[in-house]
């Protein structure tokens, strides 16, 4: 098995790169998804974060409020940390099960984990390779107030909130520039698809 890390800053193409590396045959195993799954309702996680920050962050149908907690984390580093520290030992701990499932299946798989905060979480995950989607900022928030409907300011803080651009490309064995047209973008994933191939 290989075991390549994808990371990128909100809207930097991450997603495309990832459905482009499923469809050669990669096995996705999303981080964001894993996160909505370890603070479910009944989860020890979200048990956790209500102890943490108030039932307030808990909506009505028992659900994690993530607006509600969002409006409370970001922007407050130390808020987040806390935070941060609930889930992201929940995702470690779901995401490298997952990565069992996929080598016992093929042991030749090339398993891509999607994960934005890669930086952030500072987890010790044995990366044979990381790829780091990379916009700069201008591209980013336009994006996120075209695709996302945004204001602003909001998509900035959003960015800001995030590791720099400078700290996710220092991690990055590859980058894969996505400021450019799809077809760009696309023709360097494929090329990264043949690498690994190669290398299998």
């Amino acid at each position: 098995m290989q075991l390549i890390g994808l990371t990128g800053g909100i809207a930097s193409g991450k997603s495309t790169i990832a459905s482009r590396l499923a469809s050669h045959g990669a096995v996705v195993v999303d981080a964001d998804r894993i996160a909505r799954e370890v603070v479910e309702p009944g989860t020890p996680a979200l048990a956790e974060i209500a102890r943490a920050f108030g039932d307030g962050v808990i909506a009505a149908d028992g659900t994690l409020d993530r607006p509600a907690l969002g409006a409370i984390v970001f922007g407050d580093a130390e808020k987040l940390r806390v935070l941060n520290g609930i889930t992201h030992p929940a995702v470690l701990r779901e995401s490298t099960a997952r990565f069992r499932a996929a080598a016992d299946a093929d042991s030749e798989a090339i398993v891509v984990y999607d994960v934005p905060l890669l930086v952030e979480s500072a987890n010790e995950y044995p990366f044979d390779l990381v790829v780091v989607a990379h916009a700069d900022a201008a591209t980013r928030v336009a994006r996120l107030v075209e695709l996302r409907g945004m204001d602003e300011a909001e998509a900035e803080r959003r960015i800001l909130s995030q590791a720099s651009d400078d700290e996710r490309l220092a991690v990055a064995d590859v980058v894969i520039d996505t400021d450019g047209s799809l077809e760009h973008t696309l023709q360097q994933v494929d090329a990264l698809w043949d690498r690994l191939r190669a290398s299998a």
